[in-house]
C-alpha cells in the first residue's frame, strides 16, 4: 500500500472520531461534539503506520455499527468470579502473600491473578492446569517508561508464563496529543506480546472525555484486546460512566476491564451492566462472598 501524506492520514482518523462522535452525541450522558473537535489523532510518519491506516479505514467502513453499547443486561451475580482479575500490586507484597492471592484465586475461581511481573514465574507454577490466568502489568504504575522497557517486560513476563498483560498508556503523551507516540507504544507490547491478551490501561482519572475517547481509538487501533480503566494508583478510579464511554468507543470486538475502588458486589454489578466484560479488584474475595450473602452464589 502507498504511504499516505500526514493530511490524508488526518483526514481518516478524524473522520473515525467524527463518526464516534455522531453515535456519542445521540446518548443523553454524551459528551457534546466540541469535546472532540480537536482530536487530530496524526500520525507522524506515515511510512510507518499501515496498520493504523488499514484498522482506521476499516472502522470508517463499517461506521456505527462498529460503536455500540453492549452493555451486562443478563449479568446474574453467581457468574461474579469469573469477571475478576484478582489483583495484588502492592510494593510490599510478599511471597506468602502471592501464594495466597493464588490460593483464592482457585477456590473462588477467578479469571485471573493480576501482579507485578517479578512474581508472574511463581503464580504460573502454582496456578498450572487450574485454568486460572496469569496476567502481569507492564510499565506500572505511571507509564511513563520508555516503550523499549515496556516491550522488554512483556516478553519477560510472557516467557515466564503471563497469559495476559495490563500495560499503563503513557498518560503525558496522550495529554499533548501525540497520539504516533501514544500508538507506537502500544503497538510495540503489543507485538512483544506475541498474541497474548493485552489490556491498556487508560488511567481515566486524569483524562478529558476528549482524551479518553482518543485512547481508545488508538487501543484499537494498534490491536490490543481491552481497554482499562486505571490502575488503583492514580486518582480516582473507575465510574460506571466511563465504563459505559469506553464500550461505546470499542464496540464489541474489544472487552473493557473495570479497575480501581471496586470493593463490593453491587459496585462491580454496576460496572458490568455499564459494559465491563472484567473487572480488577484487590478486594475480590468481600466481592464474591457479598455476592453470596445475597444468595446468588459466587
Amino acid at each position: 500500500m502507498e504511504s499516505l501524506r500526514p493530511e490524508e492520514l488526518s483526514a481518516i482518523v478524524e473522520e473515525v472520531v467524527r463518526r464516534v462522535t455522531i453515535v456519542l452525541t445521540q446518548q443523553a450522558s454524551a459528551p457534546s461534539e466540541s469535546t472532540v473537535a480537536q482530536a487530530g489523532l496524526v500520525p507522524s510518519d506515515p511510512a510507518t503506520h499501515r496498520e493504523l491506516i488499514e484498522t482506521s479505514r476499516e472502522m470508517i467502513r463499517r461506521g456505527a455499527e462498529r460503536i455500540v453499547c453492549s452493555g451486562g443486561e443478563n449479568f446474574q451475580c453467581e457468574d461474579l468470579a469469573r469477571y475478576i482479575d484478582h489483583t495484588l500490586l502492592k510494593p510490599d507484597a510478599t511471597e506468602k502473600d502471592i501464594e495466597r492471592l493464588c490460593a483464592e484465586a482457585m477456590q473462588y475461581h477467578f479469571a485471573s491473578v493480576c501482579v507485578n511481573s517479578a512474581y508472574v514465574e511463581l503464580c504460573s507454577r502454582l496456578l498450572a492446569g487450574s485454568g486460572v490466568k496469569v496476567c502481569a502489568v507492564v510499565g506500572f504504575p505511571l507509564g511513563a517508561m520508555s516503550t523499549d522497557a515496556k516491550a522488554f517486560e512483556t516478553r519477560y513476563a510472557v516467557s515466564h508464563g503471563a497469559d495476559e498483560i495490563d500495560m499503563v498508556i503513557n498518560v503525558g503523551q496522550l495529554q499533548a496529543g501525540n497520539y504516533a507516540y501514544v500508538y507506537d507504544d502500544i503497538r510495540a507490547v503489543v507485538k512483544a506480546a506475541a498474541g497474548h491478551v493485552v489490556k491498556v490501561i487508560l488511567e481515566t482519572g486524569l483524562l478529558s472525555e476528549e482524551q479518553k475517547i482518543a485512547g481508545c481509538v488508538l487501543a484499537k487501533a494498534a490491536g490490543a484486546d481491552f481497554v482499562k480503566t486505571s490502575t488503583g494508583f492514580g486518582p480516582g478510579g473507575a465510574t460506571p460512566e466511563d465504563v459505559a464511554l469506553m464500550r461505546r468507543i470499542v464496540g464489541d470486538d474489544m472487552g473493557v476491564k473495570a479497575s480501581g475502588g471496586i470493593r463490593d458486589c453491587s459496585t462491580a454489578q454496576k460496572m458490568i451492566e455499564s459494559g465491563a466484560s472484567r473487572i480488577g479488584a484487590s478486594a475480590s474475595v468481600s466481592i464474591v462472598k457479598g455476592a453470596a450473602a445475597r444468595g446468588q452464589g459466587y
